[in-house]
């Protein structure tokens, strides 16, 4: 049986009929066509699929989009602002925190949640948040210089 729910995406208001077993991660990327939130493992484990919620970084992929309702998401296509690339990203395209891209929406996601609530982490912190998030290009170095640099 399908219900409705409202949230807001990147700003914007949506009504979506969804089933009880969909997850959010696929509203987003199917109902939505925004595929900036990636699918990787679908069990929570690689943070390729990190959206905020509320302000809240989360595994898109686990949660029921049900649960979403009357909720802010927020996902790397509404970071940009007025056609001006947010500072994460700014400073992981000039420090080369980017190479495949597979797991940068979700590392600068999971980035923008920390530094909202901890605008000066330290490496350790920065590094023990990322973790959940799997990169299998870069080695981590330059997604924490990026991340640093923000936070500096």
């Amino acid at each position: 049986m399908k219900a409705t729910i409202q949230l807001r995406v990147n700003g914007r208001a949506y009504k979506v009929k969804v089933e009880p077993k969909r997850t959010l991660l696929q509203v987003i990327r199917e109902d939505l066509k925004l595929t900036g939130t990636k699918s990787g493992c679908e069990r929570g484990e690689c943070g390729a699929c990190t959206v905020l919620l509320d302000g809240l970084a989360v595994n898109s992929c686990l949660l029921p989009a049900m649960e979403a309702d009357g909720k802010e998401v927020l996902t790397i296509e509404g970071l940009a602002q007025n056609g001006q690339l947010h500072p994460l990203q700014k400073e992981f395209i000039e420090l080369g925190a980017i190479q495949c891209g597979f797991c940068t929406p979700g590392m600068i996601l999971t980035a923008k949640a920390l530094l909202e609530r901890n605008p000066h982490p330290t490496e350790r912190e920065i590094r023990r948040e990322i973790a959940g998030n799997y990169c299998r290009c870069t080695g981590y170095e330059k997604i924490v210089e990026a991340i640093l640099a923000v936070s500096e």
